[in-house]
């Protein structure tokens, strides 16, 4: 599933390029999780904005010259999505289910487990895409997210921090990949309840999880399956990872194995000699 790294990596990727295109035309492929939420053919002379990310969500803002009719586009990559955007992209294959057309090229959604979505509302904080948005936690490199802010938004909790992480109300972004190689590094057992991290150890915990993340980001994040960004470049961060993918296999800082269990569906790799409860 694309997490946080792999869509700034796609915001980045084509935003600069997209932005104050002219809308020109609208194709919907198959149902996606949710319908548009109006007729493709009312955002046509829409100009394009800023395009922003919210944890994994790109909101594409549209100006149109209906006043009702300005909003944007809220767009999930679900779990084996992908955007592209080019000038010539030619036909849609069988697996592609959104196409905005602008006077700078074709803004294409590929997703062959159609679990993705293009919304629109009227704001990020409005309509459907205010829905989908309005539990989401601090973003990692937010200011206000401080050590004492995430250690308190743990606090009281029974739950793993693994799970605590990838939950997404504390803090978005650390997804499976990204919360394994974080835990690794500020030396955390995954199964761990998250309530009971100290102050000191929830910080170190944070300082990880902005690095790895970052560090993600400047890699073009991970592509273990589909994920490409709109250029069609694979990201590489998988192939640098300390623990993820890595059962069996030696620990880079002790030698012992790389463990892995599953919490909450979700496959956990871990170092039971270098991370303690």
């Amino acid at each position: 599933m694309p997490e946080l790294p792999e869509v700034e990596v796609t915001r980045r990727s084509f935003a600069t390029r997209i932005e104050g295109a002219t809308v020109t035309s609208v194709h919907m492929g198959k149902p996606l999780r949710w319908p548009l939420g109006l007729d493709g053919e009312e955002l046509v002379g829409g100009l394009v904005g800023v395009v922003q990310r919210r944890g994994k969500y790109l909101w594409l803002p549209l100006l149109s010259h209906r006043p009702d009719r300005s909003g944007g586009l809220l767009i999930h990559l679900g779990m084996s999505g992908s955007l592209a955007f080019r000038w010539q992209p030619g036909e849609p294959g069988p697996h592609d289910h959104f196409e905005l057309g602008t006077d700078r090229g074709v803004l294409r959604l590929t997703d062959p487990r159609r679990f993705g979505a293009v919304v629109w509302g009227p704001a990020m904080d409005a309509g459907l895409p205010g829905k989908l948005l309005v539990g989401l936690g601090h973003e990692p490199f937010d200011e206000a997210l401080t050590p004492e802010v995430f250690h308190a938004g743990l606090r009281g909790r029974q739950v793993a921090i693994k799970q605590a992480l990838l939950a997404g109300d504390v803090v978005v972004g650390a997804g499976n990949i990204y919360a394994c190689e974080a835990l690794f590094r500020a030396r955390i057992d995954p199964r761990l309840a998250a309530g009971k991290l100290s102050r000191p150890r929830a910080a170190r915990l944070l300082q990880e999880v902005r690095a790895v993340l970052q560090e993600a980001v400047e890699a073009g994040g991970s592509s273990l399956r589909d994920f490409r960004d709109a250029h069609g470049a694979q990201g590489h961060f998988q192939l640098a990872t300390q623990v993820y993918g890595r059962e069996g296999e030696g620990c880079r800082v002790c030698g012992q194995p790389v463990r892995r269990v599953v919490q909450a569906q979700r496959a956990t790799f871990f170092c039971g000699h270098c991370q303690k409860r």
